[in-house]
């Protein structure tokens, strides 16, 4: 309304009557934060349960007092924190705090109480019917739901778009995919598991282009990720389990990706999601031959695997079938390249 003193033409040749009209509605309303200290919860207010009255003590000392207010949504609710915050004052603890608005519509007033409501939200930590496995990466979530026998049913991805966004815009984006992703554990009302952040952060440098520069822009992705999934999981009532993330891509890589059909990032929120469950992952019989050393622990053989098969993530999804325990490496699909053969003889030698 402001600029409507200089742009409407009544207000121009009558000034009086547009200052009165701005202070009218910039007067409107008055807010009064609560205090946990305050006796009512509020030095201005006081509200009585038993007679319903409101009493204001304006600034020169005056009590105003408003009869019969009673609100049609959470009178009890108001009723309890009121009683509980004089039961503070008596064992001189501090209570909670309870704000109050009056707005002044003319003809009648509309008074508002502002009080925290505590809701007892059951979070669901069953694993029974199996879990969501969650793979988090700096342009999309990719999902599995898992049985609870650590089968594939199903999985997915939500993708989105950091690059060139603000500190704000990036945290909204990402809640937006958090709500999407916290979404399918309630309709299939399994927890969620997801990546260890901690142990994340080490391995964010060197996946997405130059190093030096995407580590700030990774970590700060990785930790936005996982305070939104668990933020709205929390308020859902959903449980997020959190599991070491060592070699997960791998293993989606050399085990479940072409098994499914499904992306690497699907297929190591497959291998998480069964981590969460319980299960160790061996190296198929397909791969075990190119292991050297035997005896070494099931993880650091994927290791060992990894560091063999040095090859592109595309060559693993139609070189060999997981499923044929004594068969060789099938080249299929395509011809490959004088240089991919040499890789890959390299490789495999």
């Amino acid at each position: 309304m402001f600029k409507h003193q200089f742009t409407k033409k009544e207000f121009v040749q009558d000034h009086q009557s547009w200052k009165e009209l701005f202070l009218a509605a910039r007067n409107k309303q008055v807010l009064i934060s609560g205090r946990k200290d305050a006796a009512a919860g509020n030095f201005v207010f006081t509200y009585q349960p038993d007679t319903n009255e409101l009493r204001m003590t304006s600034l020169s000392g005056k009590v105003v007092t408003f009869s019969n207010v009673v609100f049609p949504y959470g009178q009890e609710q108001v009723n309890q924190t009121v009683l509980r915050q004089w039961k503070c004052k008596d064992k001189k603890a501090n209570g909670k705090p309870i704000s109050w608005c009056v707005e002044d519509h003319g003809d009648y007033y509309i008074i508002k109480c502002l009080l925290d409501v505590e809701e007892e939200v059951l979070v669901n930590f069953s694993t029974s019917g199996g879990v969501i496995g969650v793979d988090c990466n700096v342009d999309h979530f990719a999902w599995t739901d898992v049985s609870k026998d650590g089968n594939f049913l199903e999985s997915g991805t939500f993708s989105f778009t950091l690059n060139k966004k603000t500190n704000g815009q990036s945290t909204k984006i990402l809640e937006a995919e958090a709500i999407t992703l916290v979404d399918v554990a309630i309709q299939k009302n399994k927890p969620i598991v997801m990546e260890d952040i901690d142990t994340t952060l080490s391995k964010t440098g060197d996946a997405y282009g130059n190093k030096k520069a995407n580590r700030f822009k990774s970590i700060f992705a990785y930790r936005k990720m996982a305070q939104a999934i668990e933020s709205r999981a929390q308020k859902m009532g959903v449980a997020v389990m959190v599991v070491n993330p060592a070699y997960t891509s791998i293993i989606g890589k050399l085990k479940y990706m072409r098994k499914f059909g499904i992306s690497i990032h699907q297929a190591a929120s497959y291998t998480i999601g069964r981590k969460g469950l319980g299960y160790k992952e061996k190296a198929p019989q397909v791969l075990r031959r190119h292991i050297v050393r035997h005896q070494l622990p099931y993880c650091k053989q994927w290791w060992a695997l990894n560091k063999k098969l040095n090859v592109r993530t595309e060559m693993f999804y139609q070189l060999f079938d997981v499923n044929k325990p004594s068969g060789n490496i099938n080249f299929t699909h395509r011809e490959l390249t004088e240089k991919e053969s040499k890789h890959l003889k390299k490789a495999f030698a």
